[in-house]
């Protein structure tokens, strides 16, 4: 078997362990199989993954005498919703799933935000692991136990904090993601390096371009890295009230240009994070916090990989700054209604912060705006 790297999200009672390697999926029997009171599991997954790797799940429990349900949703993110969360919490109580029972959670950010939060409120508790499909939510979503739906009112605003009990990142899976839904988890990857270790973004201005084209070992040690950094993270401040926000790391300006494309395909969740990372260190950059030298270099990193890093890389009209600016105040970090924003003082070397001025973030967005010629 191919190497395996561990990492341990010590959470006291809520402890769980993060295996990223490839060939998860027909080990999934074996890693699940001590978790379990009875040998049955009940998957939620959606269209595509099941297309393409349903079956070998089946296989890799089915090796260990544990039969699985399965719920196949539309893909998308606008399954993350009430509609088919109310149908998957229906779906599990129909399969009579008992708390200590476990729901496996099998697809992208958007599965393992909706089955997590059904997981949370079904009889007040039900066990649940994430097998994440994509990068995005192998490095991200399916760690440190957020859960939630989207509302008309924004994304996210709906959820609660529950725990897995087990996450498997089988790095083989990446070989079927598209580049571009590849390049958008890689948005999150270097958000790690730009928000708190300057070695590891180094490391990934060296590899990334391998690693995009699909060594292993390099993804394995990306994934690695990044969920070790989310794991530290989640231990100081699981929910959120100190430095968990650091983690949101251009996450404040991505949100208002997701609603701002309607939730739609214009733009990827985690290309918007890449421009959202690049416009909070051009903001940072107007408050004086670093040199011109950190935003072109995280810009011209993101042009290496062949990613989105401007708003003109967005199909389509944007709204204008003013409009941009109030949907940034639909935000759930706004706090006694103050927008939070995330800077830097250098790359590798972020904070929080609710002191920015309006003019300023205005003239950034002002400026992104106009065409680059």
């Amino acid at each position: 078997m191919s190497e395996m790297a561990t990492v341990h999200v010590p959470l006291g009672a809520r402890a769980y362990d993060v295996r990223i390697g490839s060939g998860l999926l027909a080990r999934a029997g074996t890693e699940i199989a001590p978790l379990l009171g009875r040998r049955r599991v009940f998957v939620v997954t959606e269209d595509r993954v099941a297309a393409l790797h349903l079956e070998a799940l089946r296989a890799g429990l089915g090796a260990e005498g544990i039969t699985m349900e399965a719920l196949i949703l539309p893909p998308g993110e606008s399954t993350k919703g009430w509609p088919e969360f109310t149908r998957t919490v229906e779906w599990l109580l129909e399969q009579r799933v008992e708390r200590k029972d476990m729901v496996v959670a099998f697809g992208g950010g958007v599965i393992g935000d909706l089955a997590g939060f059904a997981a949370a409120v079904l009889r007040r508790g039900v066990r649940f692991v994430q097998i994440p499909t994509s990068l995005l939510a192998q490095v991200d979503s399916s760690v440190g136990g957020k859960t939630g739906i989207n509302s008309v009112h924004g994304k996210n605003l709906i959820g609660a904090f529950h725990q897995p009990s087990l996450v498997l990142a089988d790095i083989s899976v990446l070989g079927t993601l598209s580049e571009r839904d590849f390049l958008a988890g890689y948005g999150e990857v270097q958000k790690y390096g730009l928000l708190g270790d300057d070695a590891f973004f180094e490391w990934l201005e060296a590899n990334g371009p391998a690693l995009a084209a699909g060594d292993d070992a390099l993804r394995l040690e990306a994934v690695r890295r990044s969920v070790q950094m989310k794991a530290d993270i989640v231990e100081r401040d699981e929910t959120e009230q100190g430095d968990r926000a650091l983690l949101n790391l251009g996450h404040t300006f991505c949100h208002a240009l997701e609603a701002a494309t309607g939730y739609s395909d214009r733009l990827l969740h985690g290309e918007g994070v890449a421009i959202g990372c690049a416009l909070a260190f051009e903001l940072s950059y107007r408050l004086g916090l670093v040199s011109q030298e950190e935003p072109s270099r995280v810009r011209a990193h993101l042009a290496a990989m062949g990613m989105k890093k401007d708003l003109s890389d967005i199909p389509g009209d944007l709204p204008d700054a003013d409009a941009l600016l109030d949907l940034m105040g639909q935000d759930k970090k706004v706090v006694d209604g103050q927008l939070r924003f995330i800077l830097a003082r250098r790359i590798g070397e972020a904070f929080v912060t609710a002191d920015v001025p309006r003019k300023d973030v205005h003239a950034v967005l002002t400026e992104a705006l106009r065409p680059r010629g």
